[in-house]
């Protein structure tokens, strides 16, 4: 299938050209038809399978019909509203909307979110948008003020779902939800159908339509995995061993924690490692500029915790490095799924020291198979501190030392 086949209008076309795209994602395929037909939808897919584009084509399309010139902001009232879980996936989805409707001039589009100074985003809002992009809290800050209003409000998103009530947005979605007009169109994509999630979906949507791209509780085929056991105390040596001989560049670094996010950047900069940490005591500034600096180049790796990277949009990402494993196993499969995305392959590396064994295991549990592992020559832990992959069909064997890192980074040397 072809974008062509999807029937999508002209503007809209030239746009999806003009960005090198030249055939949908199985989601775009399977979301698009169903989003044009004005049904509900429950989605799932990860974040780096072509989501967006999943529901903003057909969004940008529906508006586009009735779009008019008109400098009164009263003639562009919200009409599609998309609820996110973090600023960084407001501000990226926000862009692909500009980006998709780049020929769709009169629709216009904005994005809330905290951490941020507010008068900008009334000043947008007071002028009138179409599509607002926006995190619960913020959104309901900008209501209380009355700096919008959602009664003519057609479509509504609920991206990263999962992620959204994991970080306790329920009440806030809740509130919203009293707010808009009681017909009108629900999607609702998360990266898995868990329980709370079908519950939601259950209340939200009408006969929705079903589109299950990502397997529940499974990592992309796409990214290559391995476990590299070593001493707690040299896991930063470690780090930057294998980001030196390996040449790894454009890294995505987890910890558990902001503060170990924090030293662990500080660290890598004294050993003359360019690195940055991106967490949420950093103003939105200060997270921006990381980022940007992250993907031109200027800094090889980006140390985050699990909440600050949640719906990092990195193109092209080619490795993750769990510099700590995550203390739920799911967290572990978010981690990875951050490379590895639109077909491409990628390599997510795990250091792990004898305290994460029963994480370890878990993860395992979790895939249902374990993970290759190996040695890296020089840091062999103490024979007592080696943590244990799990054993059974299909279970790799360790190599104590002269093995190889998974073969992109292998193939930088």
């Amino acid at each position: 299938m072809s974008f062509d086949d999807l029937g999508l209008p002209p503007p809209l076309q030239r746009a999806i050209a003009e960005e090198g795209y030249e055939e949908p994602t199985p989601v775009q395929a399977e979301a698009i038809p169903v989003v044009r037909a004005g049904r509900d939808l429950l989605a799932a897919a990860q974040t780096g399978t072509g989501k967006t584009a999943a529901f903003a084509l057909p969004i940008l399309e529906r508006l586009m019909a009735t779009a008019n010139s008109s400098f009164s902001p009263a003639r562009h009232p919200v009409r599609a509203l998309v609820l996110l879980p973090t600023r960084e996936l407001a501000m990226q989805v926000e862009e692909s909307f500009r980006t998709y409707g780049r020929h769709v001039p009169l629709v216009r589009s904005t994005a809330v979110y905290g951490g941020v100074d507010m008068e900008p985003q009334t000043r947008a809002l007071r002028n009138g948008v179409e599509i607002l992009v926006a995190t619960p809290g913020r959104l309901l800050d900008h209501l209380g003020q009355r700096n919008t209003g959602l009664a003519q409000v057609e479509v509504l998103v609920l991206d990263e779902a999962d992620r959204m009530l994991d970080m306790g947005f329920l009440p806030d979605i809740q509130r919203i939800l009293a707010l808009l007009p009681a017909r009108r169109q629900n999607l609702l994509f998360s990266a898995t159908f868990s329980d709370e999630i079908r519950r939601l979906a259950g209340r939200l949507l009408h006969e929705p339509a079903r589109v299950e791209v990502a397997p529940r509780n499974t990592a992309a085929e796409t990214v290559r995995q391995l476990v590299i056991p070593v001493d707690r105390d040299r896991k930063e040596e470690l780090l930057a061993h294998l980001v030196r001989r390996y040449d790894l560049r454009q890294a995505l670094v987890f910890t558990r924690t902001k503060i170990a996010a924090r030293r662990l950047a500080a660290w890598l900069d004294r050993q003359g490692i360019a690195a940055e940490a991106i967490h949420s005591d950093r103003s939105q500034a200060e997270r921006t500029r990381a980022l940007a600096a992250f993907k031109n180049g200027d800094v090889l790796l980006l140390v985050a915790t699990d909440v600050a990277a949640r719906g990092l949009d990195i193109e092209e990402l080619p490795h993750v490095i769990n510099f700590e494993l995550p203390f739920d196993p799911q967290d572990y499969i978010h981690r990875i799924g951050r490379t590895g995305r639109a077909g491409l392959t990628g390599d997510a590396i795990s250091l792990v020291c004898i305290d994460e064994a029963d994480l370890l295991r878990g993860v395992q549990r979790l895939l249902r198979r374990a993970i290759p592992w190996r040695v890296e020559e020089g840091f062999v832990p103490e024979r007592d501190a080696q943590p244990r992959p799990l054993r059974g069909p299909g279970s790799a064997v360790g190599v104590r030392s002269g093995g190889r890192l998974p073969a992109r980074a292998a193939a930088r040397r």
